[in-house]
Order: structure tokens, then C-alpha cells, then sequence
């Protein structure tokens, strides 16, 4: 499997895959429920949780676009400011308070001490079942113990918490509010 580090010009094909990934995620279909507005909001909401990515070379796709993994280094941090206004004019009035709360608990479970966070990982659902998820966290995770440091994720999807138990990470906690499908924030320890 060759995984790659993604250039600038590959950043509109990893952001297609992960619009694709996320079509059937929780999480992303209960904020973003209706087709049209999900389709046409999520690329936006990608570039702003994968923050500058690209831009540092943390951003990974699997050979011929299959998969992608934006990666924040130490210090980075998603475009908070852009991606709560994308949900405040994209979501539905009912659950506008929920995803307030989501976002003040993930604040609450994100670590303080320098770490790896990885908001988005994602595989084109034609290509899934195939390990590319596994080879992107493998390279990933190479720079994370180089570093010898934390990762973090949150899992917006209960079928991959095997896959990043597999890689070392565990479930620290959950959360939810209101109508929200649980979100479980996970660490994986120093190596």
C-alpha cells in the first residue's frame, strides 16, 4: 500500500475523498442531514478541521486517491472560528444548541500537553474493508513516535474504534448532547 505525503495539489482530490467518506458518518449526517447541504458544505468543513494540513506537510492519501488522513502537529489547530459558522448556517435550528455542546466537550477532552491530533481520516466507501485506513494511520503514526509524543482523534463512528484501537488508541470518555450520535474522544500514550 503506498501512502503519501499529500502536496497543496493533491488537496482538493483528499478533501473529495473525505466528503465521501463522511457521507455515511454519524456525526456528519446528523449536523449536515440533508443531501444538498451536505455535499455542498462539507469540503469547507474538511479544509477547516484539517486546519493547515497541507500547508505542513500532515496531510496523507493512499495511491490513487482511495484515502486520505489530515494530521495537526503539535500546536496546530482546526479553523474553530470558520467551522462553527459553517455548522451556525448549515444545521438545523433544532439542533444548533446540541452542537454547542459537542463543541464545548470536545474542547473539555482535548489534550493541553503537545500532541498529534487527527480530525479527519477517511476511505472512499469503494475502497473500504481494503487496510488503506491501516496503512494511513501506519505512516501517520511513524512521525507521532518520532516525536515521542500523544495522539489524539475523536471517533465520530463506533465501526472504527477497532481500527484505532489496532494503532494503539483508547477510549477516554464520550460525548454527546441533546439528538447528537456519541462522539468518543481517544488518546493513544507516548511511544
Amino acid at each position: 500500500m503506498i501512502i503519501k505525503t499529500a502536496s497543496a495539489s493533491d488537496q482538493a482530490g483528499a478533501i473529495g475523498i473525505l466528503t465521501l467518506a463522511f457521507s455515511t458518518d454519524p456525526m456528519a449526517r446528523w449536523s449536515l442531514p440533508h443531501p444538498a447541504t451536505y455535499l455542498a458544505t462539507f469540503s469547507s468543513v474538511a479544509k477547516a478541521f484539517g486546519g493547515n494540513a497541507f500547508e505542513k506537510g500532515t496531510a496523507y492519501i493512499a495511491k490513487d486517491f482511495t484515502g486520505a488522513a489530515l494530521w495537526l502537529q503539535p500546536g496546530a489547530k482546526p479553523d474553530e472560528e470558520t467551522l462553527k459558522r459553517l455548522f451556525e448556517e448549515n444545521t438545523d435550528d433544532a439542533i444548533k444548541e446540541d452542537m454547542q455542546g459537542i463543541f464545548e466537550q470536545m474542547e473539555k477532552f482535548h489534550p493541553t500537553e503537545p500532541h498529534w491530533y487527527l480530525p479527519m481520516i477517511g476511505v472512499d466507501p469503494a475502497h473500504q474493508g481494503a487496510g488503506i485506513g491501516g496503512a494511513l494511520m501506519t505512516e501517520a503514526l511513524k512521525a507521532v513516535d518520532r516525536d515521542g509524543l500523544i495522539a489524539y482523534l475523536e471517533s465520530s463512528n463506533p465501526k472504527n474504534i477497532s481500527l484505532y484501537q489496532r494503532h494503539g488508541f483508547e477510549v477516554i470518555g464520550e460525548i454527546q448532547s441533546g439528538s447528537s450520535p456519541v462522539l468518543r474522544p481517544m488518546l493513544r500514550k507516548a511511544r
